[in-house]
């Protein structure tokens, strides 16, 4: 369903901030998303910093009064924060627990001894899935690329080969899988139902992963064609730590363990369809994303940590370690939501509403276009998510639960178009690569557009058959 209901909206809008009219309002959006814009490419300011001045700009150009715009700012940050900050930090320290007990390696090295050959790039885009579920992006690259350098090295495989389905397993996982921060936003902020975005992300993720991963990497390779760079492949492991390592099933389980409780609850609220039937409520808690990320970092303790040789004592600062890198991320986030409610509460939600109404345009491919625009111009897919979110966030008023999860996914496709010289990403790969400017383009670059289209064409698809 794309077809706009002004009317119901109507019913649960407040009074706008301000009295402008559409054409004051749509300078006040474009004057604000370029401040943004100039900011971050610019100045190279923090994002946070760039969503906040970009936010009063928005206001003052709309006519909004300060004191409003400011509140206006500071209730969609809290409440941002407060929808998606406990996740974020519990996706967090999953993922320092991952890495620090060594989980991440005994992944690696099992599907690793169990692939070969042709079927070595299915391997690596498989590893990245599975890694890639409760790590961050750059956390997963950091874990992954020694990974991908030492199979390309010691097996002479092409460097690209081994290197896209990597990075296209992360970066899909990135863009449209729950618990990552941007579609958590996305769902925040459109009112999406989190079980069933994640089902569907994980369905949309699987032909989107396998054509820009494993069958891209086979022209990624004839393209740009580098040996793995000697200074970046790390040492082999001792055998003292290898015996030290958790074991692969009970990481396996610990992993999955999120995902598995989250699809449990959307399949038994379809089936059941009851809110005061017992097994629903049960599984409303148990699969309600901060119990079930909170599960699986209490499980990690004893799977995980217990196993590496983590004793009482060190738990308490590997949290500690976890939580840290994830500042930035929640004040970008944060701010991002303050971003969004300034423009709901300027009327700018309803703008695009009523002027929609008119265009053929479907609401998803505008949901696309207006996140590849962003991301175009920031380089952040988080940015680019936060903005679009709350920009098309009123075009889900009229949608069914499954449409307005598919309005989250068209978001975060459109959120990883053409990554290039403006996205953090795209300095990481090159530099681990040992890739130049041109290199980096033809490879990473063209796989994060297919990535995006292929999310979006498969988004539009399913919008027609579901």
């Amino acid at each position: 369903m794309t077809r706009l209901s002004v009317e119901m909206l109507a019913a649960d809008t407040v009074e706008p901030i301000t009295s402008a009219g559409h054409a004051q309002l749509g300078i006040a959006v474009l004057a604000g998303i370029a401040v943004i814009v100039l900011l971050i490419t610019k100045f190279k300011l923090h994002a946070f910093l760039s969503l906040t001045l970009g936010t009063l700009v928005l206001g003052a150009i709309a006519g909004a009064p300060l004191d409003k715009a400011i509140a206006s700012f500071t209730t969609g940050l809290g409440t941002t924060v407060a929808g998606v900050g406990v996740l974020i930090a519990l996706g967090a320290i999953l993922g320092k627990m991952l890495a620090d007990s060594g989980g991440a390696d005994q992944i690696v090295d099992t599907i690793l001894a169990k692939a070969g050959g042709r079927s070595m790039p299915w391997a690596m885009v498989l590893i990245a899935s599975v890694i890639g579920l409760p790590l961050f992006f750059e956390v997963g690259v950091v874990l992954l690329i020694p990974v991908v350098l030492m199979v390309a090295k010691r097996g002479n495989y092409s460097l690209m080969r081994i290197g896209i389905p990597a990075l296209a397993g992360l970066s899909v996982m990135h863009g449209l899988v729950p618990p990552h921060p941007g579609p958590l936003v996305a769902i925040d902020a459109v009112g999406a139902d989190l079980g069933v975005t994640l089902a569907l992300g994980v369905l949309v993720a699987i032909p989107t992963v396998i054509i820009a991963g494993p069958l891209f990497s086979r022209y990624a390779a004839r393209w740009v064609d580098v040996p793995a760079p000697e200074r970046m492949i790390p040492q082999r492991a001792s055998e003292e730590l290898k015996q030290r390592l958790p074991g692969f099933g009970p990481t396996l389980v610990t992993i999955l363990l999120p995902v598995v409780l989250m699809l449990s609850k959307a399949l038994v609220d379809i089936v059941i369809d009851d809110p005061e039937n017992t097994v629903q409520r049960v599984f409303d808690v148990i699969g309600s994303p901060m119990i079930a990320l909170l599960a699986a970092v209490l499980l990690g303790i004893f799977t995980l940590l217990g196993p590496a040789g983590f004793g009482k004592e060190r738990i308490s600062p590997l949290v500690e370690k976890g939580l840290a890198p994830i500042a930035g991320i929640l004040l970008i986030v944060g701010a991002g939501g303050g971003f969004k409610q300034t423009l709901i509460d300027t009327g700018v939600g309803q703008m695009v509403l009523d002027i929609s109404e008119d265009w053929s345009i479907p609401a998803l491919l505008l949901a696309w276009l207006i996140a590849v625009a962003i991301r175009l111009a920031t380089g952040s897919a988080t940015v680019a998510t936060v903005s679009a979110a709350g920009l098309v966030a009123p075009l889900a008023a009229d949608m069914s639960t499954t449409h307005a999860a598919l309005l989250v996914l068209a978001i975060g496709a459109g959120s990883l178009f053409f990554s290039h010289v403006n996205d953090a990403g795209f300095w990481l790969v090159k530099e681990y690569f040992g890739l130049n400017v041109g290199q980096t383009i033809k490879t990473w670059s063209v796989m994060e557009t297919i990535i995006s289209v292929v999310a979006g064409a498969v988004v539009l698809l399913l919008s027609l058959i579901i």
